[in-house]
């Protein structure tokens, strides 16, 4: 069975990059690798789930029928590390992540490449 990893936030981006990995492991018959992970050098993330997030987030899961694994932690990496080794190991054949449009502002700040 193929793996989709998902990288996860307890936001309106993470909810929308969870909806999108669910319907895609349906239509691959693939089982989903959620992560979500913080720094162990950050005292406050919003972007790590607590536990409250974490049982809605296996509520959701449950309730999507589709087969899946959570990899929650504190690691020395970025998250963004964390979602691509998690893609490794597991031989992930699709990443999904959830990503916020920029502004006009941002996009002349950052540039198109960016």
């Amino acid at each position: 069975m193929s793996t989709i990893v998902v990288g996860y936030v307890p936001n309106a981006l993470g909810d929308a990059a969870l909806a999108a990995a669910i319907d895609e492991a349906g239509r691959r018959a693939a089982k989903l690798l959620v992560v979500n992970a913080t720094r162990a050098d950050r005292l406050v993330d919003p972007g790590y789930a607590d536990a409250a997030d974490v049982t809605r987030l296996e509520a959701v899961l449950h309730g999507a029928g589709v087969g899946f694994s959570i990899r929650h932690g504190i690691s020395d990496g970025l998250p963004a590390e964390e979602v691509l080794d998690a893609a490794e190991e597991s031989g992930a054949e699709l990443i999904v992540i959830g990503v916020r449009n920029r502004t006009p502002v941002g996009k002349l700040l950052l540039g198109s490449t960016a």
